[in-house]
């Protein structure tokens, strides 16, 4: 049995998916871009501030699923540019304690939607 995860604090879907889904105890985002759900734009700043918006994007969806970013056992992060890898670190470890930190990849893609340059996804334990 799957569950829709939907949350009005997140980006609305720019497509035929849907922010999360629910099964088997788990939840799986869709990839998150760093889009301000009330502008519905990629918001200004700098790399790091893109980081945190992503962030903000999942911890709304993890919330409305009756999950937290505790409970994340995987990331995904997709990238325009490898050399930004210490950048997406110290956010990380602003989000997540570094000793309980859940698995990740993380991938240099050429392109991501919306003109974004950086991407991420997860997949949590629900409670």
């Amino acid at each position: 049995m799957k569950k829709i995860i939907n949350d009005a604090h997140a980006p609305n879907p720019i497509g035929s998916y849907n922010q999360g889904v629910t099964s088997n105890g788990f939840l799986f985002t869709s990839g998150q871009i760093p889009i301000d759900p009330d502008t519905g734009k990629i918001v200004e700043g700098d790399f790091k501030t893109r980081i945190r918006q992503v962030f903000k994007n999942i911890a709304a969806i993890l919330d409305r699923a009756d999950s937290n970013l505790s409970h994340v056992v995987k990331f995904t992060v997709f990238i325009l540019d490898m050399s930004r890898y210490t950048e997406i670190n110290d956010v990380f470890n602003e989000w997540l304690d570094e000793e309980t930190a859940p698995a990740r990849s993380l991938v240099s893609v050429t392109e991501l939607p919306g003109g974004a340059d950086i991407e991420i996804e997860c997949i949590a334990i629900v409670k």
